[in-house]
């Protein structure tokens, strides 16, 4: 059985590859090709550099609880000149229910006229 390993290519594939790119770009883009290749990479590292920066600074940003720049005060209750006075509340008297439990009342029919 044949299976499919991802290794590096060895020295052959390495210039085969090599020819192939060398016939399809030919000699004088192989430069520029290069040239915009390292720009990209190094674009690419700044990039990553930046946001690893960035993520350490927001971890450092929740390890450290904040600091005040004036010292702690403890809070002192606020007192007011004049008492302040609820309205009365009024409530409804409760009647008590009645001992003797209601008879149920037939419903009364009304004869409907037919329109």
């Amino acid at each position: 059985m044949y299976t499919i390993a991802l290794v590096t290519p060895g020295p052959t594939e390495w210039v085969l590859i090599l020819v192939i790119v060398l016939v399809l770009f030919g000699a004088k883009k192989l430069p520029e090709l290069a040239r915009s290749l390292g720009q990209s990479m190094n674009e690419f590292r700044k990039a990553r550099e930046e946001f690893d920066k960035e993520l350490h600074q927001a971890g450092q940003d929740l390890k450290l609880p904040p600091q005040s720049t004036q010292p702690y005060q403890p809070a002192q209750p606020v007192q007011q000149n004049t008492p302040v006075q609820s309205a009365p509340v009024q409530t409804a008297p409760v009647q008590p229910a009645p001992a003797q439990p209601a008879q149920a009342q037939p419903p009364s029919q009304t004869p409907t006229q037919p329109s």
